[in-house]
């Protein structure tokens, strides 16, 4: 925001322009983004999430279209903040109706009540993916068909992957018993790092789901050059 002008009858808040958000920009480039702007892509929005999240912040509703792209294709920025709440201890009870479909998570999907941050972390996961490979993770047309998507991949949930969810009001013990397959068979074009940040952000236990702040220190962000990064937070990480 670059500006707030208020009368006693009119507000208007100025916003800095930016004319692509990353669905249109990828929609443009008619491929997958190249291995070093997603890289750098999923890393400022890492370093986004780590700034929220340390203010007690989740955004809840991360997708291409709220991410908005610089002119020079080199920064990312996180927008639209409608859905966005301020949390605390404990966790409070929250709607399940927040997050667009595809990058929406398994426990909100199963209308868990309490949930977190790990809420931003799968939906990073599923535009890392998207970016890497130039289709979403998981493509579903309607709520259950979501959530069949992600257990085909990542398996039903039992006690040994995510005995929470057996608890939980939207489970249902007659849902399809799958078994999952490895994420590299269903990614494979991504290389053995990329795959393993991925595993990390889309866990379907969000208590085993990687956090913004370790999601920064994974190996697969050795190799990026960070001087050349428009901001850099590297506080509390």
């Amino acid at each position: 925001m670059k500006e707030v002008l208020f009368s006693q009858e009119e507000l208007y808040l100025v916003f800095e322009y930016l004319e692509y958000d990353l669905k249109k920009y990828m929609k443009n480039k008619g491929t997958a983004l190249p291995a070093a702007q997603t890289m750098s892509f999923t890393y400022q929005i890492l370093q986004s999430l780590v700034f929220l999240h340390s203010n007690r912040i989740f955004h809840r509703d991360l997708k291409p279209q709220n991410l908005l792209i610089s002119d020079d294709g080199q920064t990312v920025k996180l927008a639209d903040f409608g859905l966005a709440r301020a949390f605390g201890t404990p966790i409070k009870t929250y709607t399940h109706e927040v997050v667009t479909l595809w990058y929406r998570c398994p426990e909100i999907l199963l209308s868990q009540k309490h949930y977190s941050l790990g809420v931003d972390l799968w939906s990073t996961g599923c535009i890392f993916a998207e970016m890497a490979q130039k289709r979403p993770l998981f493509m579903g047309d309607s709520e259950i068909d979501q959530i069949f998507k992600i257990f085909k991949i990542l398996g039903t949930p039992n006690e040994n992957n995510w005995p929470d969810a057996l608890k939980l009001n939207d489970f249902k013990s007659s849902f399809p018993k799958f078994r999952g397959i490895p994420m590299q068979q269903h990614t494979a074009s991504l290389n053995e790092l990329e795959v393993d940040l991925l595993k990390g952000m889309t866990a379907l236990d969000p208590n085993k789901r990687i956090s913004a702040k370790m999601a920064l220190l994974h190996p697969y962000f050795d190799t990026l050059d960070k001087s050349k990064l428009p901001f850099t937070y590297e506080e509390n990480v």
